[in-house]
């Protein structure tokens, strides 16, 4: 059963979305309908959504699956051992992807959380 988005995910969806460009602010619009259909166990924070595409107009991004946007994680040292990617299908939100480039770091939506607001 999908659930509605924990604060975690809003925040960093917000973070992402953030800008004028007609991409993001279609896909800012349907944020109020996602709900979470399922989370990584691992907890890096990978989010998939569920969306109501009946309530929203899709994005201008292209048919296919894409990065619509996107944001490289640091530590508070300057390290950075990965990125948080958000993906889109066929211009309606998909997933959120917590993506770690190191063995030595877990990266988690909680360091994601902590990117500088544009």
């Amino acid at each position: 059963m999908a659930e509605a988005l924990p604060a975690d995910v809003a925040e960093v969806l917000g973070t992402l979305l953030d800008g004028d460009d007609p991409v993001r602010l279609a896909l800012r619009g349907q944020v109020p309908h996602l709900r979470v259909s399922g989370r990584c166990t691992c907890g890096c924070g990978t989010t998939d959504f569920e969306l109501d595409t009946d309530a929203v107009r899709p994005a201008p991004s292209g048919p296919g699956t894409v990065v619509a946007a996107a944001a490289q994680i640091y530590t508070k040292n300057g390290e950075c051992p990965g990125e948080v990617l958000l993906f889109a299908q066929a211009g309606y939100l998909s997933w959120l992807e917590v993506c770690s480039w190191s063995d030595d770091i877990k990266v988690t939506l909680a360091m994601a959380q902590q990117m500088p607001h544009h």
